[in-house]
């Protein structure tokens, strides 16, 4: 476990903006009593006529929708059955593909893993690099994303070199051309319903503010963001941008718009569709994340198994969470710490299996960590149930009616087993 000073960092690094950073730093000393994961399979094939030429499929975590493509899960947010959308199959990758990762730059690292899960029959390869270089082609640091090296092995992660000098600027600007991508390519206009604890608003407004074929509608809960979040959202004056204050805490907000969603003759009728995490494409992006901080902190490839890696991620929705489990099950060796504030059902939810909501929303100084129903926990259940959507279905349902549910025993203790650490300073 990381020292609580470490924590602490963490933590205080994530209320400045909300632009949450990880830390991350070698672990190989632990690495027997981690349980972290090792790479595994065969890796993933990209020559003509294998896996990687064909349709990668998503499904519901709830197993009651169809199945849909890359473009299906981009414009869906959620599922119709109220679950959301994963990879049917995770690609496995193999040394040599890591290897040959290591070097990679960020936005490189983003092309790499994109091109496995979106795959050439919807985006062709240069056109996929093209999107990805446009989306990064305003942040200020020219790496896009930088790490800072600190004493003892410590290091920070900078995601908050964006516009907005929000971390989800690297994820929403690429969901943004890959939305611009299809709506040309399809002649279609697209509105975009976005619920916000804060940073998300700004970033998913700035990603698509002015495009002919995009309105966005941002609900932001009074009183509750930071100032320079709130003016980031009110003060842009384009004509397809629309935001409005509402009463009640983000997750209070977030109720009415999943309702709407679950209305799939309405949703189609009006073209509507969400940003926030729920959508792949947020977590499709921040697997770079992981897999770029591993490879600047491991210090070899060439042991066997792989040196470890653990990486800190402050926390709300479990938006960079399930990335990293994700990362994980294809096969990156690194070791997750999740900081939360006192908004703790996380913490909660792990240390002793209590997915339940507190009495209330705590206010803090990371107020786009104040959140109690952290829905890309879903992804997490539904990848430690083995993709079980039976299980994770009766999980969220039971959740849903009565606020708060036990996690069954055997599913808390692969949980337990995969060695994840958290950590609430609050």
């Amino acid at each position: 476990m990381l020292a609580t000073a470490s924590l602490c960092q963490s933590h205080s690094l994530g209320n400045q903006n909300s632009s949450r950073s990880m830390l991350a730093h070698s672990l190989s000393h632990r690495w027997k009593a981690s349980g972290g994961f090792v790479p595994r399979g065969q890796g993933f094939p990209s020559g003509p006529g294998t896996e990687a030429s064909r349709i990668m499929w998503y499904v519901s975590t709830r197993g009651m929708a169809p199945r849909v493509d890359f473009e299906g899960a981009l414009f869906s947010g959620y599922a119709p059955d109220g679950g959301l959308y994963m990879p049917e199959k995770l690609p496995q990758l193999d040394r040599d593909t890591l290897r040959q990762w290591s070097v990679a730059s960020y936005p490189s690292l983003v092309k790499e893993l994109c091109s496995l899960f979106i795959g050439p029959e919807l985006i062709p390869r240069d056109d996929l690099n093209d999107l990805i270089d446009r989306a990064f082609s305003r942040f200020r640091h020219k790496e896009v994303v930088h790490l800072s090296r600190l004493r003892n092995g410590l290091n920070v992660l900078e995601l908050w070199h964006g516009v907005t000098y929000a971390f989800k600027d690297l994820s929403l600007c690429c969901a943004a051309q890959f939305l611009q991508y299809f709506l040309e390519k399809r002649k279609k206009h697209i509105t975009v319903v976005v619920g916000t604890s804060g940073d998300t608003g700004s970033a998913a407004i700035e990603s698509v503010q002015g495009a002919e074929n995009v309105d966005i509608i941002v609900l932001l809960p009074k009183g509750r963001c930071t100032k320079i979040q709130e003016l980031q959202m009110t003060t842009v004056l384009r004509e397809n941008v629309h935001v409005f204050g509402v009463e009640g805490n983000s997750d209070e907000l977030d109720e009415p718009i999943k309702a709407v969603f679950a209305d799939v003759a309405f949703v189609k009728e009006h073209s509507l569709m969400s940003l926030n995490s729920i959508n792949w494409s947020r977590v499709l992006v921040q697997m770079a994340h992981h897999f770029f901080a591993y490879f600047r902190c491991a210090p070899t490839l060439d042991l066997h198994p792989l040196p470890p890696v653990e990486v800190v991620v402050p926390s709300g929705g479990a938006g960079s969470l399930a990335a990293g489990f994700i990362a994980q099950k294809m096969g990156l060796p690194i070791h997750l710490v999740v900081a939360v504030n006192s908004n703790d059902i996380i913490h909660r939810t792990v240390q002793r299996g209590d997915f339940s909501l507190s009495e209330a929303v705590k206010p803090t100084l990371a107020s786009a960590m104040d959140i109690q129903v952290p829905y890309n926990m879903e992804r997490i259940f539904w990848l430690l149930s083995g993709s079980d959507s039976q299980v994770t279905r009766a999980l969220m349902e039971q959740f849903e009616r009565t606020r708060g549910v036990s996690l069954p025993k055997e599913l808390h203790s692969k949980w337990i087993a995969c060695g994840p650490v958290f950590g609430s300073p609050g």
